[in-house]
């Protein structure tokens, strides 16, 4: 088992110091092309618990967890109500042309200074009930 590590971690070196191209340090990309190394290890058995396509006859990807969504509580849908709310006024007043930059700018933090305590206020609200 140490055999067959040290000689994978060997070609990922070997690979990786050959991939480079010679006299560059720095990144980017410079045209040309440059095949893709593969590199296979082991006897050629198929284990389909470690197929990079899922687990044979499931279909890709299938997890052995069960992929439940995730449900939002009363609280998750009141918090998003909130901010999507103060969200549009905040871009209402960021488009009113006839506020001067600093009026929009204190109407900005006193909308974002609501929103917070309106958050705050649902959360104290759902946990005393």
């Amino acid at each position: 088992m140490k055999k067959m590590m040290i000689v994978m971690l060997t070609t990922a070196i070997v690979t990786g110091a050959s991939a480079m191209p010679a006299g560059h340090i720095g990144g980017g990309f410079h045209g040309g092309f440059a095949p893709r190394t593969t590199v296979i290890v082991g006897g050629g058995f198929y284990n389909p618990f470690y197929s990079p396509f899922g687990f044979y006859g499931y279909g890709y990807p299938y997890y052995p967890y069960a992929a439940t969504p995730h449900q939002p509580t009363k609280l998750d849908m009141q918090i998003t109500d909130i901010k999507n709310d103060y969200a549009d006024k905040i871009a209402s007043v960021k488009l009113d042309k006839t506020l001067t930059g600093k009026e929009r700018r204190a109407k900005v933090r006193e909308f974002k200074a609501e929103r917070d305590q309106a958050v705050n206020d649902a959360k104290v609200n759902y946990y005393k009930s």
